[in-house]
């Protein structure tokens, strides 16, 4: 297998296997959904299956705690989202918004498929792609098993200013398609297409 399939792969499940299972801790540790439930198999049945109706929180799943890691910047909490990255297209009406992220990620997998291919693998010049484009989609997939499974997307790390101004909750598949799509601004500067050069003459 050629060694740019192999990092597609590598990098890709990476990333969701990291996003599910800190999204698993997040849900076992902070709300109330696993209580009672012994094996992981009644935990994972509980997280991937259809979600109990809204309670008093407006939440599907009930928080219990939350974990300050800064006071005044930042800490751990469960919230969902049933919109897209920080919150977009979350009041859209159900019928409407969950066609739309079909469409989406067929859409990013098309283009992101088409992108990667044309990569050589072998120019040094690539690697930004070769790492973010991976990334991305990792992200997108992460969240779209979310979305698939409940539709709503688990988020949990909330960065803020003394609870004066606060930045969208997000988790780990939001950063890796943040961090992807910084680098692929960088491919888009380093592998800019240079202009050919006038031939000399005699």
């Amino acid at each position: 297998m050629p060694r740019k399939y192999i990092i597609l792969l590598a990098v890709t499940l990476g990333v969701i296997v990291l996003d599910q299972w800190t999204k698993y801790l997040v849900v076992r540790e902070l709300t109330t959904q696993m209580e009672g439930k012994e094996s992981l198999g009644e935990r994972l049945a509980a997280m991937y299956s259809e979600p109990p109706p809204k309670g008093f929180t407006g939440m599907h799943y009930q928080p219990r705690r939350h974990i300050e890691i800064s006071e005044s910047f930042f800490r751990i909490r469960y919230l969902e989202n049933p919109g897209a990255a920080w919150g977009m297209f979350r009041s859209m009406p159900p019928e409407a918004r969950v066609p739309l992220f079909h469409v989406a990620i067929i859409g990013a997998l098309i283009l992101i498929t088409f992108s990667f291919r044309k990569l050589t693998g072998t120019d040094p010049e690539e690697k930004w792609a070769l790492w973010g484009l991976p990334l991305v989609l990792g992200g997108a997939l992460g969240n779209y098993i979310d979305r698939v499974a409940r539709a709503f997307v688990i988020d949990f790390l909330e960065v803020h200013w003394f609870d004066k101004a606060t930045f969208p909750s997000f988790n780990v598949a939001d950063a890796a398609i943040c961090i992807g799509v910084g680098m692929l601004i960088v491919d888009s500067f380093v592998r800019k297409e240079k202009p050919a050069q006038a031939p000399t003459q005699a």
